[in-house]
């Protein structure tokens, strides 16, 4: 019974009707090809017949191999993930013949060459990021050691001015009291930041002054001083006015002024509190928790105040004052300082 080539033959038959093996369905259960089928690379000639490979012995039967599909006349393009597993035909190898099977004289044909691709295009170093001025939320901080606004008056204190202040004094000297009060009575925005407040927002690991001044209390004291410059810089972006109160020496320069020029910039405005040392011990003693200290300390400060006597800065004595005449003096000073400020 004839079948069309490339059909399955039906399975042998072994005595007793049962189904044997089909011939050269061991490889993958792949179809036997016809007998009439020359196998490839043999030419017809003299001592060869169709079917029959030449190194086969006349007579026996040759194994059976699918034919393998012509070659296109040009090979489709490989994809881009590189042939997977069985892309290649049976039998074939990577020249595109079967190998140990090429007749002489039957070369494997020559791959057509390579089209190349579009170029590919030239690759420049990304260009830097444009430079930002540094800000903070949507307004930008103006430069260190901008110019402060002259007031917008004339013998009325410090009036609608734009001003960075810098009161000084020694513990006992009422200097946050005073920067606080002359910060409400002010007729434009005005904001007060009080050293020793920026210091203790540190709750965990505080440096305690009581404990004296060590390594962890100057790196606190340096932080809270950057803390403080940046805030009242940004509060001078936004047209605010800013005063900040700290005891500062002026024999020792890591709690001296160059921090604070150096943070706020060089139109800040420094005024001395410094009342007797009387004074002092008696607002001292009315403190408590890490703002008390010992008296021994309070006039050591004190004594080490007294050098800014001859440094050019304006002193303010307020033994004899209460808080809203310091204040209303402070105003006096500072509209003086806008006028000619101070050398430090």
């Amino acid at each position: 019974m004839q079948h069309a080539v490339g059909g399955p033959l039906p399975p042998h038959e072994r005595p007793g009707g049962t189904p044997g093996p089909v011939p050269g369905a061991g490889d993958g259960g792949r179809p036997p090809v016809p007998e009439d089928t020359p196998y490839p690379g043999t030419a017809p000639g003299a001592g060869s017949r169709p079917g029959v490979h030449p190194a086969v012995p006349h007579g026996t039967a040759a194994p059976r191999h699918p034919v393998p599909p012509s070659a296109p006349p040009h090979p489709p393009a490989p994809s881009p993930a590189g042939p997977g597993p069985g892309a290649r035909s049976w039998g074939a190898s990577a020249s595109g013949g079967i190998p140990g099977h090429q007749g002489p004289g039957h070369a494997p044909a020559p791959r057509p060459p390579a089209v190349p691709g579009p170029p590919a295009a030239p690759q420049y170093p990304a260009a830097p990021p444009p430079h930002r001025a540094e800000s903070t939320g949507h307004v930008p901080l103006p430069p260190v050691g901008a110019p402060l606004a002259p007031p917008a008056e004339h013998g009325a204190g410090t009036g609608g001015a734009t001003l960075a202040v810098l009161l000084i004094g020694p513990a006992g000297a009422g200097k946050t009291t005073v920067a606080r009060h002359w910060a409400q009575r002010r007729r434009v925005p005005t904001a007060h930041i009080s050293l020793d407040d920026v210091r203790e927002w540190v709750c965990s690991g505080f440096a305690d002054p009581q404990s004296g001044w060590n390594e962890h209390s100057e790196a606190q004291y340096r932080l809270a001083r950057r803390t403080c410059g940046f805030a009242a810089r940004n509060f001078l972006a936004n047209g605010i006015s800013c005063i900040v109160d700290d005891a500062v020496f002026p024999d020792r320069p890591v709690v001296g002024l160059g921090g604070w020029k150096r943070h706020v910039g060089p139109g800040l405005l420094p005024v001395v509190l410094l009342p007797g040392l009387e004074v002092v011990l008696e607002r001292n003693a009315q403190r408590s928790g890490n703002r008390r200290l010992s008296d021994e300390e309070v006039a050591a400060i004190h004594g080490r105040m007294a050098g800014w006597y001859g440094s050019g800065l304006p002193i303010i004595d307020n033994s004899t004052y209460d808080v809203e005449t310091t204040a209303r003096v402070l105003d006096d000073v500072l509209a003086r300082a806008i006028a000619s400020p101070p050398s430090w």
